[in-house]
Parts: C-alpha cells; structure tokens; sequence
C-alpha cells in the first residue's frame, strides 16, 4: 500500500519509514499525459504484489501541470531545482524512504506489473537489477530502428567489454537496487549519463548485478521524447570512454609502443626490402614517433586513473597501489636521467663523425639512424623525468 503520513507523530513517521520496502521514483518533466496513468499503475503493482512501498515523483520543473496530477494519483512530489535526468533521479532517490528503489520513466512505457520480479532479485541479494527489454521484448514503435539495432546493442556490447558487465541492455530505463548499494555507487553524473554511470560503478565496485525480462511499449506522450538520438549517444560512448582509461589510453598505448619497437628493432640494422619496396630511415622515423605517442598515451591512463581515484570517480585499485610500491618519482627520474644521457652521449659520437668529415653533408645512413636515435632519447628523457614529477603531484593529495 502507498506509504502516506499527513498527520502522524515525528515517530510514528520514522517508525513507519523504516517498514517501507520498495520506493518507486518517477523523473518528471511535462509529463502530464502520462504521469497520473504511471503513479495509477505502480501504486495498483504495490498493492497487488503485497509490497508495502510508496510512489515519489520527482519533478524536474513542469508548468504543464504534471505535478498537481501525481499528488492526486497518490504519489510524494519532491521538486529538484537542477535540471537533468540525473539530477532529477538523484533527488528523488534521496528522498526514498525504501530499502529498495525502483526508477522508471515517466512516459507509461515500462509495465509496472513486472515489479515483483525486480523485489525478487534484490531480496536473494542482488544489488542492483536491471531490465532487459530485448529479452521480454519491443513492441512495434516502441523504439526506433536505429536505437534498436545500432545505438543500444553498439554501446551495451562497449559497456560490457570494457566493464565486464553482465547487463544486456545498458540503457533501459526500469531498474531497481538496494539503496545502501546506490550510495556507495556515489554517481556524479546529472544527465543522461546517470544511467550508464550506475551500470558502470556497479560493475566496477563488484556488486552482484542481475537482470529480469521486461517490456517496452510506444510511450504515451504527444510531444518528442527528450532523448537526442546523436547527441546523447555521443554523451553515453564519451562517458564509457573517460570511465575506462584502459580502453582509452592504456591499451592504444601499448599497442603504439609495440609497432614502434618492431619497426625501430626491424631496421636500425639497416634498410630492408620486401617485395620491390625498401623500408628505410624514412620509416624509421615514424617508428620512434609511434614509441613517443605510446609512452604519452600510458602516461595518460597513468594519471587519468590516479586522479579519478582521488576524486572518488572509480575505486579503488589494489594492482596499481602494488605498482606504486616499486615506481616512484625516483625510479622515473633515474630512468628519464638514463635516456638523456644516452641521448647525449649518441649526439656526440655522432658530432664526432661529423667533424671527421669537416662538417659536410651527411651521406652516411648508419649516422642518420644514430642522429634519430639520440634525439628520440633526448625527446623520451625529459618526458619520462616531468611525468613522474607530475604523477607525484596527484599523488600528494591520496597521501
């Protein structure tokens, strides 16, 4: 039954509150054709499956009268002043009096009679539970074909290599979890990322996910959705990119650094012929270029996963806390030290030929490799040596 407390005591209220189960919250924005049917068909879920819960909506600045129409259906109306999907679902999460939340949207798209398999999951331990509406299936202009054969299935496959997610549908819009759970997620995200982020720091934090057939429906709204397919689809792949400084810079780092060492080991013996094509100094060149971009690139997903761990955006890693055990700003600044030396060293034994042949053209191949494998140290060196004092820096706070 629908949770409602006008006039009860201070401690009948908390007494009560702390009974309550399930909150369903409902992000609203001009919703007024479809919220009153939402808060109507959640409230009858409730009571038909016997879970003693409540309905919040949580309104995100409607003029359209949405909000007197939930508080007639029953529901708890709590204003959120920032506008934003997320922000609007975090208000109303923070407002639930329930151990467990349900969030649906608000547009009569979801079937709420599917409630009772989401309390079932979460009370055999899951924390978070997702719908999955391929698995219980898409009525016809429910979503369009571009959302349902590219957009969804593209980042889903995305989320889930480089999370390890065992949800099949990121996106869908009806999910429950434990409350406790959601907290400990600490999502940050105010837009349509939101959805995307829980996913993510479920995966990520090791909470046990699970997943229950749902449906979709066309929505009950004249107007347009608010999702904008491209822009928001752009939104969700650059929050799952920034999310995995792995995908992003790690593994484009070592794979850089792999080519560039083969090309360089290949041919700094000498030129090489396949074929009637000969592979020389030119493309030499572009090997060391390859090793430099690498090396930035991991510095990148060095310092990128530092500093999201500091700000509580990922948890945190117990493999690089075992790194920073043995590389310290020492270590790189010893490394850094070895390269320019190296570097200058080789800029002077080949000054050295150079002035043996009174300083004239160079003709010699084997110079020009020891001249670009001199300056590619002497590039390599002073890198190596700021990134370290750089990585320091964000280390300072974590210590």
């Amino acid at each position: 039954m629908l949770h409602s407390t006008p006039t009860l005591s201070n401690d009948t209220v908390a007494d009560m509150a702390r009974a309550i189960e399930l909150t369903v919250v409902l992000p609203c924005l001009n919703e007024r054709e479809t919220v009153g049917t939402c808060v109507q068909k959640a409230v009858a879920a409730l009571q038909k499956a016997g879970i003693y819960g409540e309905v919040i909506v949580a309104d995100n600045g409607s003029t359209d009268g949405s909000v007197e129409l939930a508080e007639t259906e029953g529901a708890r109306v709590v204003h959120v002043e920032h506008r934003g999907y997320g922000n609007a679902l975090r208000g109303g999460i923070q407002e639930a009096r329930g151990r467990y939340v349900l969030m649906a949207d608000s547009d009569d798209s979801y079937d709420f009679t599917h409630i009772p398999r989401f309390i079932e999951q979460l009370r055999n331990g899951s924390d978070l539970v997702m719908g999955n509406r391929f698995l219980g299936g898409i009525r016809d202009g429910a979503m369009p074909p571009l959302h349902r054969y590219l957009g969804n299935p593209v980042l889903t496959a995305i989320g889930r290599l480089f999370f390890g997610s065992p949800s099949r549908d990121f996106h869908c819009g009806i999910r429950a979890f434990l409350k406790d759970s959601y907290e400990r997620m600490d999502i940050r995200s105010t837009g349509m990322e939101f959805a995307s982020e829980m996913v993510v720091k479920a995966s990520l934090l090791r909470m046990k996910v699970s997943e229950v057939a749902t449906t979709l429906s066309p929505d009950g709204r004249s107007h347009p959705p608010h999702l904008r397919t491209w822009h928001d689809g752009w939104r969700h792949l650059r929050f799952l990119l920034m999310y995995s400084p792995r995908w992003l810079f790690l593994y484009p780092g070592i794979a850089s650094i792999g080519v560039g060492l083969a090309i360089c080991i290949w041919l700094m013996p000498g030129p090489r012929r396949v074929g009637g094509i000969v592979f020389d100094f030119h493309t030499l060149a572009y090997g060391f270029g390859a090793i430099l971009v690498g090396f930035q690139l991991l510095a990148f997903a060095v310092f990128t996963k530092v500093f999201a761990i500091t700000e509580g955006l990922l948890p945190e890693d117990p493999r690089l806390n075992h790194m920073f055990e043995y590389i310290k700003l020492e270590t790189g600044l010893l490394a850094g030290a070895l390269c320019v030396g190296l570097g200058l060293v080789g800029s002077l034994l080949a000054v050295s030929t150079w002035a043996r042949s009174s300083f004239g053209p160079i003709t010699s191949d084997n110079l020009l490799r020891l001249v670009m494998l001199s300056v590619f140290a002497l590039i390599l060196g002073p890198q190596i040596i700021f990134s370290s004092f750089f990585l320091s820096i964000l280390g300072l706070r974590r210590r």
